[in-house]
């Protein structure tokens, strides 16, 4: 499968479908890539996304008008409920004593999500070529539960609860806060990519980390912990 297109600029909002497109065609590659964040090895070659997990549906059509430069309708629906796309800067989440800035994270050769270096303990990635936190979609920040040395920054992301607020700061200097509406456990061969990683149709976040049991032999966790949320 094609690497998504590159995303538009920070001052420039995408038209949605073409958002849409690069989650929906993102989804597949997504499948078990947060086998990479456990940190302590790096997980074998086997594991890679099943095939089966391709999306079987496609983003519909643009409405006349969006391609392109964006319409006063979209201009409107930006301020009323979402945000225009901006790179995320910082993640706060006062519950667990995180504050860590942010990296791009993109598919690599072998077709998974890049995870964050492994030698950093404070730092959390974004998947760049999705919906930007607090732009409509689903934007997906992905963080290392532990590192060979130490915990990392998600190391307690599993004590975040219902209603729950979190913030991310942006480029355009402003901060996209959001409130959790659940956190879920996965095992990570049944993995539901497309609830997980699919679009939405308001800016909605979610938090990935490993969890459950370290397999020594695999060299991988067994589960991921994902934090379902939405801006507010």
């Amino acid at each position: 499968m094609p690497v998504p297109p590159s995303p538009p600029a920070d001052d420039e909002q995408a038209p949605t479908t073409s958002r849409s497109m690069t989650v929906l065609c993102a989804v597949a590659l997504l499948v078990l890539a947060m086998s990479l964040l456990g940190g302590n090895d790096t997980p074998t070659d086997s594991m890679r996304p099943p095939v089966a997990a391709q999306p079987s549906v496609s983003a519909p059509p643009a409405a006349a008008g969006q391609a392109g430069a964006d319409t006063d309708a979209d201009a409107d629906t930006d301020t009323d409920a979402n945000l225009p796309r901006s790179k995320p800067v910082r993640l706060l989440i006062p519950e667990i004593s995180v504050d860590a800035p942010f990296t791009d994270l993109a598919i690599g050769a072998n077709g998974q999500l890049q995870a964050p270096p492994p030698d950093d303990t404070n730092l959390v990635g974004w998947y760049a070529k999705g919906a930007s936190p607090g732009e409509k979609g689903t934007s997906i920040i992905a963080g290392h539960v532990d590192t060979k040395t130490s915990a990392a920054v998600f190391a307690y992301l599993g004590q975040l609860d219902e209603g729950d607020v979190f913030h991310v700061e942006r480029a355009d200097g402003r901060t996209a806060s959001f409130e959790v509406d659940g956190l879920e456990t996965f095992d990570k061969n049944d993995f539901p990519s497309e609830r997980v990683y699919g679009d939405a149709d308001r800016a909605e976040a979610r938090l990935i980390t490993c969890a459950g049991d370290y397999d020594r032999k695999a060299k991988d966790y067994t589960e991921n912990l994902v934090v379902f949320a939405h801006l507010t």
